[in-house]
């Protein structure tokens, strides 16, 4: 007899012989977005030549996307060490560029008002992406581990969701909870917790529940606050 899927979600199968791996478009289309949002970014704001960050950062990402071109089913050490080298470079990159934003928000003239208000809303959109990309690799061991390991050899979380507590909640919701259906978080779901906390500079739904993961949030919402009260400074002073 075949097993709902709740029975197997409530029995936490899953691997080689359940779940697949997780689509690979949304991170990729994201890693994309980022690395065009450097590469558009006024020459101030970028250290050394501008091509070398972007094809750096384009030829992992292709070497990524050649071990896992479509789904993310296989992982091992380099492949892991590979994914967050990506994200690493993204990251450092641009906390670099949001260094340098922050000095030309300071000091440079009313000249270069606009440039630079659309440069910090360059840096805090990579930023999102940034956040949302390390949160998706380090959860609960990672998107491969999270989508093909057995439920119950899957790793701590680092996030509480509400899917994951809605079991008790009217039919309809409880229907979706992560104990009735197996709902695990996919890369949409980490952006999102990265856009609320960059935009309300805390948790909303999502709470973190690792020392890493609030250290992390707690980072990206003191620089989400820098660039608004210095974006907001800005341009009450461009208007006069």
């Amino acid at each position: 007899m075949v097993d709902s899927p709740k029975a197997s979600a409530e029995r936490g199968e899953g691997g080689e012989g359940g779940r697949d791996g997780e689509v690979r478009f949304p991170a990729v289309a994201a890693i994309v977005v980022a690395i065009a949002l450097y590469t558009l970014l006024p020459g101030q704001l970028i250290v050394g030549p501008r091509i070398v960050v972007p094809v750096l950062e384009g030829c992992l990402l292709a070497a990524s996307l050649a071990a896992n071109p479509r789904r993310l089913t296989r992982q091992n050490r380099a492949l892991r060490i590979l994914s967050l080298t990506v994200v690493g470079l993204i990251a450092a990159s641009n906390t670099g560029a949001l260094i340098l934003l922050v000095d030309q928000l300071i000091t440079a003239g009313s000249s270069s008002a606009g440039t630079l208000l659309l440069a910090a809303l360059q840096v805090w959109a990579t930023n999102v992406i940034v956040f949302g990309l390390l949160y998706w690799e380090l959860d609960r061991g990672g998107p491969v581990t999270r989508r093909r390991a057995p439920r119950r050899e899957i790793p701590p979380a680092d996030f509480r969701f509400s899917q994951d507590e809605n079991h008790d909640a009217v039919g309809e919701v409880a229907a979706g909870s992560s104990k009735a259906s197996g709902w695990l978080p996919g890369f949409v779901d980490y952006l999102y917790v990265s856009t609320t906390n960059s935009t309300a500079f805390s948790p909303t739904d999502t709470m973190p529940l690792t020392p890493r993961a609030k250290l992390l949030m707690a980072y990206e919402s003191i620089s989400a606050l820098i660039v608004s009260l210095l974006v907001v400074a800005r341009a009450v002073s461009a208007l006069h």
